[in-house]
């Protein structure tokens, strides 16, 4: 018996389907240059120039995914957010050094591409770009059978920005005194979906398509807001010579586990738990889930996604300039002397 030839294609890998989804992709692609990109969608490299008028530029790189906040895109059928959750929790982590996002790189792996579902993934990275802005320039889309079950992917995300040396924001310039100003987050953002979906989904049997009374919305409408951008309103601070002392990205590990990261020795965070609205979402995962407050804490961003610690004395301009950008602003605690090894942060 004469044996089907094998072919790429019947091995699992469609190579036509990948030149569809580049050619989806195109316009989003194009839509995220500006003047420093050197590169073209051909190019094997993504190139991009520096602004030569920077004297010591530092540059400055992070690398993130979106988490399985995927399983609730997989489970409804819907893939135009999460490219822009991707950007979020890249380019937030360089802005907070005082780095202007030059630029994204994307890397999108599937058991079986649809181009279109692709396309609407890469449409939400550049939809994200462009807010901040930064170009997207360049990605890679890999075809891997027997991967990844049916229908479902994972995706990382790569951001670089630059900034001059001497304008590098790393907690050296906090001191006793500061103001810590919480910036509102719009959900989850990307992280603490393994416990949310355990509490929600598993444990309490709620449906994607159920809309509790807590919310606004169906459950999967909230669990797929897109994470809040900060870097766009503090880029545009920063353009004005606008810096404060601190920034800090209140990913996983809550606020315990971020602010410290920007406090120096000797010196303590103290955050007031009381002065910002704690949104539906978490009441109802700790409600349901019977989570203990340190574990909330420890977990989810509980409703700050940036936290900006300031002088005192610029304390009221900071929040009307962060205001003015768009942003829900609360003066949610103060940076005071820390007595030995006590903590750094302190929720009370």
């Amino acid at each position: 018996m004469t044996k089907r030839p094998l072919t790429y294609k019947s091995a699992g890998v469609d190579i036509e389907a990948g030149e569809r989804a580049v050619a989806l992709m195109k316009d989003s692609l194009l839509a995220t240059y500006d003047p420093g990109v050197l590169t073209g969608l051909s190019d094997f490299g993504g190139m991009y120039a520096l602004d030569p008028s920077l004297r010591e530029p530092v540059l400055v790189s992070s690398t993130d995914g979106v988490g399985t906040k995927l399983k609730i895109a997989f489970a409804l059928d819907k893939h135009d957010t999460v490219g822009h959750d991707l950007v979020g929790m890249c380019v937030d982590d360089v802005i907070v050094q005082g780095a202007r996002p030059l630029f994204m790189l994307d890397y999108l792996a599937v058991g079986k591409l649809r181009p279109e579902v692709a396309a609407d993934i890469v449409r939400g990275i550049a939809e994200a770009c462009r807010q901040v802005p930064c170009a997207l320039i360049g990605g890679e889309t890999a075809e891997l059978p027997g991967f990844y079950a049916q229908g479902e992917y994972d995706m990382a995300g790569f951001a670089v920005g630059v900034v001059e040396r001497s304008k590098l924001i790393d907690g050296s310039a906090v001191g006793a005194g500061d103001v810590l100003l919480g910036l509102g987050a719009s959900g989850l953002h990307s992280n603490g979906y393994s416990l949310a979906r355990a509490v929600l989904l598993d444990q309490a049997g709620l449906a994607l398509d159920q809309s509790p009374p807590q919310l606004d919305r169906t459950l999967g409408e909230e669990l797929l807001k897109p994470t809040r951008v900060y870097a766009g309103s503090l880029g545009r601070l920063f353009a004005q010579g606008r810096y404060p002392h601190a920034l800090s990205h209140i990913t996983g590990g809550g606020l315990p586990g971020n602010l410290c990261r920007v406090i120096p020795a000797g010196l303590q965070a103290r955050v007031k738990l009381a002065t910002w609205p704690i949104l539906p979402i978490f009441s109802l995962i700790q409600t349901l889930g019977n989570l203990a407050d340190e574990e909330m804490y420890r977990t989810f961003n509980m409703g700050l996604g940036m936290v900006a610690v300031v002088a005192a004395e610029e304390a009221d301009q900071w929040q009307a300039w962060l205001e003015a950008e768009g942003e829900k602003v609360y003066v949610v605690g103060e940076v005071g002397q820390a007595a030995g090894e006590m903590e750094k942060v302190v929720l009370s």
